[in-house]
């Protein structure tokens, strides 16, 4: 009999069977709630339970197996003495049980978490993206503030135009098709000084004439604009005053005269009236920092005030000026002269619609404003007709353009005011048709 079988009947105070066999105990985990022996306990399933309580004594070893609260051999830590145990039949087993637990529950697979971009906090945009937009929104900003500029300011600059009266009273030619203004270079010497009369050549010579006289025609059906030379010394009919040179018209009667004999002898509807002086044209000049033009020939004219060499070269507006008067020196007259006037027009244009002078404010600033303060228009001359005069002037020297002059018979033709262009009659009514009916020009 075993000492569990000695003890008292009424003795309620647990007794436990310690195995005390010299064997190595097997260290278990808890229970399996699925079933299956713990494997901390160190009990068996019940198969192996039965086999072993059905061995004889010699076979079980030493009857000592390593239970809760014992020393595990060979150092290993203790397990808690205080732990719950079975206390069912398998108390003769002498094993120490713990309960059964619950299976833990079943938990999903971890989700991955979203991808940041370049460092950036989730949910939020990048960092890059932010310095993206506001650098967008800052040129948006600039360029809105850009456009701003380029229409304000030639707008401004249109205040300080002042008009003069270039309508004729009586009977005019009718308008057909297309526009046509007519551009004056003035002699004027009103408005400058001494100095400037001196640096400029012009000399004190009082009254006015005119050293060109451009007739702009601006096509409104897809036609090629046009510069047209009329020579000041075109010799013509002059509304109540007889034939003589064109441009005693505006030494008689100013631009009113001169747009009245321009379209008597054109038979052009004159739509608007543009005049620039000596002293405005060299200012728009040096506004434009000087203007780069083609000098056919060696140019020495002391009464122009020019001593310029054959070949590309930047003018300053002095020199400009000399250019576009300079007749002398010229073996063409005042045909040669003509022409010169239109290629340095077209050159002022392309300098002004350059980079150089839209993207550089005080510069635009500068041309806009002195050309509106050298300017003279006619009245019920709009900004959109000066707009249009501008643009052909740009457009002469190339594929969208034309620089023409009016069909001549005689440059040297002599008459009782001195020797005068004499117009190819024929061919000049023609030519004229065609611009008053806004046909290609020849």
């Amino acid at each position: 009999m075993t000492p569990a079988d000695d003890r008292h009947p009424h003795d309620d105070t647990d007794s436990y069977v310690v195995d005390t066999r010299k064997r190595r105990g097997r260290m278990s985990s808890p229970r399996n709630p699925l079933g299956g022996a713990s494997r901390i306990t160190g009990r068996r399933p019940p198969e192996e339970s039965r086999d072993r309580d059905d061995m004889p004594d010699d076979r079980r070893g030493d009857g000592h197996d390593a239970g809760w609260g014992d020393q595990p051999r060979h150092g290993g830590p203790a397990y808690p003495a205080g732990a719950a145990y079975d206390h069912g039949d398998d108390v003769r087993s002498g094993t120490r049980q713990m309960p059964a637990q619950s299976p833990r529950p079943v938990q999903p697979p971890p989700t991955r978490p979203p991808e940041r971009h370049h460092g950036a906090r989730p949910g939020r945009p990048p960092r890059r993206v932010h310095r993206r937009r506001r650098v967008v929104a800052l040129l948006l900003v600039a360029l809105l503030a850009w456009i701003a500029f380029l229409v304000i300011t030639p707008l401004h600059a249109w205040s300080s135009v002042s008009t003069v009266d270039a309508s004729p009273a009586g009977d005019r030619p009718a308008r057909v098709s297309g526009f046509n203004y007519l551009l004056v270079g003035s002699d004027s010497r009103a408005g400058l000084s001494s100095e400037e009369q001196q640096q400029l050549a012009t000399g004190d010579d009082a009254g006015q004439r005119t050293d060109s006289i451009i007739l702009v025609h601006v096509s409104e059906t897809g036609q090629r604009s046009a510069l047209v030379s009329l020579p000041r010394d075109s010799y013509v009919p002059i509304p109540g005053h007889h034939r003589n040179k064109i441009n005693a018209a505006y030494s008689i009667g100013g631009p009113t005269l001169l747009v009245e004999t321009v379209e008597q002898a054109t038979g052009v509807h004159v739509d608007g009236y543009v005049e620039i002086g000596f002293g405005g044209f060299a200012r728009v000049v040096d506004s434009l920092g000087g203007v780069s033009v083609n000098v056919p020939f060696d140019m020495v004219d002391e009464k122009a005030g020019i001593n310029l060499t054959k070949g590309e070269q930047t003018l300053s507006g002095p020199q400009a000026l000399g250019f576009v008067r300079s007749r002398y020196s010229d073996p063409e007259g005042d045909l040669g002269r003509a022409k010169r006037q239109r290629q340095f027009l077209g050159a002022i244009m392309r300098k002004a619609a350059s980079p150089a002078t839209v993207l550089l404010p005080w510069r635009y600033w500068g041309f806009t404003h002195s050309a509106a303060e050298g300017v003279k228009i006619g009245d019920g001359t709009s900004p959109a007709d000066l707009t249009r005069v501008l643009q052909a002037m740009r457009a002469s020297s190339g594929a969208d353009g034309q620089s023409l002059v009016v069909p001549i018979s005689n440059p040297a033709y002599p008459t009782a005011a001195g020797v005068a262009v004499k117009w190819d009659t024929t061919k000049a009514q023609a030519f004229f048709d065609k611009i008053k009916n806004d046909q290609p020009l020849p």
